[in-house]
This record gives structure tokens, sequence and C-alpha cells, in this order.
């Protein structure tokens, strides 16, 4: 159903059925109805703050790399973020998705932390962590700075988060929820460094060599989503396809997380759309 109402959505329409639409009333427990359990094996959704629907929104699931939102925050609240980076061997052999860097490179913190952000690079965020953290294991060369992901999220009151990288590769010990999710969003939004980085489709940035790096945006609600924001995407074997996405539409804020989502695409539109239409049939 999520799909269909996506699609009559994208083409300026709603469904005629008034069945077809959800009410953002809280359940009988006073927290958010579960009204679409089939887009994910758990999710969130919140407009301004206040949480309309929610599925499994503690249970404890792999996060891909939505955990590149604790690293950039991390990174923000270091500071110093024009400082140059090394390249060290580990982050130039780095898997996944990638920016291309090279061992021996040097990058601005503030560059490596839009390429972490903007086009989700593994090679980015471990240059990132290691100029943060620093290396307190050779067995463990990120572990300083997981360190500090896990203290932060501590602070944020994350009760169902836990770190054990920084770029979100799968590892039993990596894990969130959805509730946390959105708590962590939250943080990331009031930064307006990471808040800018979330909403660009493009970067480039420059090594100390003079190299050029170009990459785009993994984020596709940028492109067609009517005040789409970010936030992250995700995905990896056991996470699966994740999103944490937010939606601005005059004074209204949406933010809607998926884990393990099929149609992340799709649902989270629908839901997006679903939430403002709540607000107001103006919003449509």
């Amino acid at each position: 159903m999520l799909r269909a109402l996506a699609i009559a959505f994208a083409f300026g329409s709603m469904l005629a059925c008034a069945g077809t639409r959800a009410s953002p009333a809280a359940s009988a427990s006073g927290g958010p109805v579960d009204a679409y359990p089939d887009v994910a094996a758990a999710y969130w959704v919140e407009r301004d703050g206040h949480p309309l629907w929610a599925g499994n929104a503690d249970a404890r699931l792999p996060m891909a790399s939505l955990a590149k939102l604790m690293t950039v925050l991390v990174a923000i609240e270091h500071g110093d973020l024009d400082a140059w980076a090394d390249v060290s061997a580990g982050a130039a052999a780095e898997t996944g998705t990638r920016i291309g860097l090279r061992r021996g490179e040097r990058v601005t913190r503030r560059d490596l932390l839009l390429a972490a952000m903007v086009r989700s690079a593994n090679d980015a965020c471990r240059a990132l962590a290691d100029a943060i953290g620093g290396a307190i294991d050779a067995r463990d060369p990120t572990g300083a700075f997981v360190a500090h992901m896990n203290a932060r999220a501590a602070a944020l009151g994350l009760a169902d988060t836990h770190y054990a990288n920084p770029c979100g590769h799968d590892d039993a010990a990596q894990y969130t929820s959805a509730r946390d999710l959105a708590v962590l969003a939250r943080a990331v939004l009031a930064e307006p460094v990471l808040a800018d980085a979330a909403q660009r489709r493009d970067i480039r940035i420059a090594t100390d060599r003079g190299r050029v790096l170009s990459a785009r945006s993994t984020n596709a609600l940028l492109d067609g989503l009517q005040g789409a924001r970010g936030l992250k995407t995700g995905t990896t074997p056991s996470a699966g396809r994740c999103l944490v996405a937010v939606v601005e539409r005059g004074d209204h804020r949406v933010l809607a997380v998926l884990l393990h989502a099929p149609e992340r695409w799709w649902d989270s539109v629908a839901l997006v759309e679903l939430a403002f239409e709540a607000a107001s049939p103006s919003l449509r």
C-alpha cells in the first residue's frame, strides 16, 4: 500500500479512500502507533519532534553506514576541521563505498567529513577517525575513536546503541535502534555544518597534492522529494537497506528512520507524505 501511496503523491494526487490515510493519534499507552509493520524490521516517524508511528523502535539491529552519523558528530565536536589528516594504509584499503583516497595523501578533516557524510565513503571515514582518535592498539587502530563514539552515545542516552567501528561495517558488537537513531539525528541536525553537508547532492574535495575528487550523494531523496534535507543512507548484508530521512516544509519537519527496509525509497516517501498530510492538507 505504501508504494502505491508514494506513486500517487509523486503524481500530485491523493488516494480517494479516506481509509488509506493514517492518523497520528497515539496508542492507548501514549506511544506512537505501529501503523506500517511491513515497511522495515524497525522504523520511527516523527513530525516536529512528536512521534507518529513506530515499530520495533527499541530493537537492537545492525546500522550499516548510519554509524557515520556518530562519526561526523564526534568529529565536529572535536573541532579543528581545517587541520590536515594523513591517509593511512588502513584508510586507503577500506572496502565498500569509497571516494578514492591514496595512502600518504593529506586531506582536511572538513573534506573527509563531507565525503563520509555525503558519499558515505569508508576511506574518508576511516581517515577522519584515525586523525581524531589516534591508534591505541595496532590490532585495533580505530579503538580510541570508537571509545569517543560510545561515550557520546551514552551522553545522548542511547541505551540501545553500541559502536565497534566508525564506518558501519557489520559486527555483532555494533548495533542501534530506530528510536536511538532519531535522537542522534536531532543532535546531528543541531550542528549547522552537518545539516548543510546532509543536503549536498555533489561534493568536490582536494588532497594536499592537488588531486581533486568528485562524488554524488547516496541519498536519492535529495533529487526528487520536495523539502528533502538528507540525512544518511546505509547498506550492508546484515543491516539491509537503511535510511534516516529528514524533510522540511514550511514550519514543519518530518524525520523518518528505517532499518532493514526492502523498499526504503518508496516507503520513506509515502511515510513522509502521510506525516505532512496529518499535519495539514496544505503542506502536501
